[in-house]
């Protein structure tokens, strides 16, 4: 499998996106609205969209579910212990902490959708939309719960406030009701699902500022060493403990070895934090999955 290719159109995106906003007219003051549509309305549809055109069935994937929420839970616990490391946590800034460690354990699930249907046909599809659905409304509020924290805010009025997890928690309650969108909103949702991603990734380009990674190497190297390193090792463990079948603990180490969220940046920009710096860890994490990916799939696997 050529994990290049598949990684490439996001990696490309971000780049177009910082080429644009430094060398064009189309500079800060373009993209800056751009977050906003992006993190209040496209993302939000596209992520519903997401969660609801695939049935989910409770009883058939309940040991894949515990599978991916026990090794999601432990790369939390992980970023959220960093900054109490006697070693470790008197170098870390906890603003920057609070912004970047939803890093170390969300996921890019076009990736994820993209690379279950390659390595498992329709039932990796089926089972990477499992995941996505059970998983994607806790990372969401996981990652909420540092920056809310350290920034003294309502915990719980953030998270009524916030587009991507009101997204999430309906689109799994809808699923489990069994609404599907219909027909002829297909291709309108579709579209603007394809427009999200797309300005979303730019925006991420556009906000990036790679010298802020040199002021917090350590911190760096933790979250993206949780995601692309631990997180396949604990999600191999978790499928030996509950005995998955050999597509499930496939279709599990691929979950568990992609690249972060591109909406890690929205997201901290839209709640005050250092969304450059995000967005730097952002790009990096893209790139190390053409290193992830082979480990989990090919050498775990």
């Amino acid at each position: 499998m050529n994990y290049a290719q598949l990684l490439f159109p996001d990696f490309s995106l971000i780049l177009c996106g910082y080429v644009i906003c430094r060398y064009t007219a189309l500079n800060r003051t373009v993209w800056q609205p751009v977050e906003s549509l992006v993190y209040y309305l496209l993302f939000p549809v596209l992520l519903f969209q997401s969660i609801v055109k695939s049935p989910i069935d409770l009883s058939a994937a309940s040991g894949l579910m515990a599978a991916g929420l026990i090794s999601g839970l432990c790369g939390i616990g992980l970023a959220y212990a960093l900054p109490h490391l006697p070693w470790l946590g008197k170098h870390l800034d906890p603003r920057d902490h609070a912004a970047s460690a939803q890093v170390a354990f969300r996921f890019n699930s076009f990736i994820g959708l993209a690379l279950a249907e390659r390595v498992a046909g329709s039932q990796g599809l089926l089972m990477i939309a499992v995941l996505i659905g059970v998983c994607v409304p806790l990372f969401n509020v996981a990652a909420v719960w540092p920056m809310a924290r350290q920034g003294k805010h309502s915990f719980a009025r953030e998270l009524l406030r916030n587009p991507l997890i009101l997204a999430t928690a309906t689109g799994l309650v809808a699923n489990l009701l069994g609404f599907r969108i219909p027909d002829w909103m297909e291709p309108t949702v579709n579209r603007i699902g394809a427009a999200s991603l797309a300005l979303g990734l730019m925006a991420a380009g556009a906000g990036m500022q790679f010298g802020l990674l040199q002021r917090s190497k350590l911190l760096s190297l933790s979250v993206l060493s949780i995601r692309h390193l631990v997180q396949p090792l604990i999600a191999l463990g978790v499928a030996l403990l509950l005995r998955l079948d050999p597509v499930q603990t496939t279709v599990l180490l691929a979950f568990s070895a992609l690249p972060t969220a591109s909406t890690c940046y929205v997201l901290a920009a839209r709640m005050g934090y250092n969304g450059p710096y995000v967005a730097g860890l952002v790009t990096l994490s893209t790139l190390l999955g053409l290193v992830s990916l082979p480990f989990a799939l090919g050498v775990l696997r």
